[in-house]
């Protein structure tokens, strides 16, 4: 595997904001080398680095390290209370069975490591959603998750018909030769907002890989969702 250049959006005393690159895993991998959280630790030369939350290899954005125990101690308290407002991008090519609105239900796993959607709300994910056509059939997608669980945003999407271009888990049985050439699964976790230490942070990175987040159409929309905090989201 080769080594990344991790790009650094901020570097605090007790934390550091990456946009981390889609395709890199977390995690070491055996026959692939260091993940994404050793190449961080190495790049920084730091002794200690303490993961708070985490993003599913194919996608891409804003995660969070913390650099010392106290720190990450705050930051999985602000996480496990939902108090870190989290935005992701996305991209369909199918027709979602609505247009915006809210998702909810509880998750169970599936096949061959993916999850489900079902209609109880025991422990349910929630999700909110904005959508908005870009051309050519395809819709962007501005989503709120209201909890954490595993492949969330891509199971809530998946479940309205909607599922991410490019998701290997989700997206339909690839057939065409335009679908086998996707370079990335299309989602972005675009934004995050959180108060650390009475002091608050908000972070915006623009997605800047994949063609269909590079084109003119979707950068224009994504600059009037900014900041996605400041849209009038409907309450839950």
């Amino acid at each position: 595997m080769k080594k990344l250049i991790i790009d650094i959006i901020d570097q605090q005393e007790d934390f550091i904001v990456i946009n981390k690159s889609p395709g890199s895993n977390f995690h070491d991998e055996a026959d692939l080398g260091s993940g994404l959280f050793n190449q961080v630790k190495a790049q920084l030369n730091l002794d200690e680095l303490f993961p708070v939350h985490r993003l599913d290899k194919m996608t891409s954005g804003a995660i969070i390290f913390a650099t010392n125990q106290n720190s990450a101690r705050q930051f999985q308290q602000l996480f496990s209370q939902h108090k870190v407002e989290k935005y992701y991008l996305a991209i369909s090519d199918k027709k979602p069975g609505k247009k915006q609105g809210l998702i909810k239900g509880d998750m169970i796993k599936s096949r061959r490591g993916s999850w489900k959607l079902l209609r109880t709300q025991l422990k349910p994910a929630i999700t909110q959603f904005f959508s908005y056509a870009i051309g050519e059939g395809k819709r962007l997608y501005l989503v709120k998750p209201h909890s954490g669980k595993t492949h969330q945003i891509r199971v809530a999407l998946s479940s309205i018909g909607a599922p991410i271009i490019g998701d290997s888990y989700y997206y339909p049985q690839i057939t065409t030769t335009e679908n086998q050439q996707e370079e990335r699964g299309y989602l972005h976790a675009f934004a995050i907002k959180f108060v650390l230490n009475d002091e608050c942070y908000q972070y915006i990175i623009p997605p800047n890989i994949g063609r269909e987040y590079l084109t003119n159409t979707v950068k224009k929309k994504v600059a009037t969702l900014t900041p996605p905090w400041s849209l009038i989201w409907p309450k839950i």
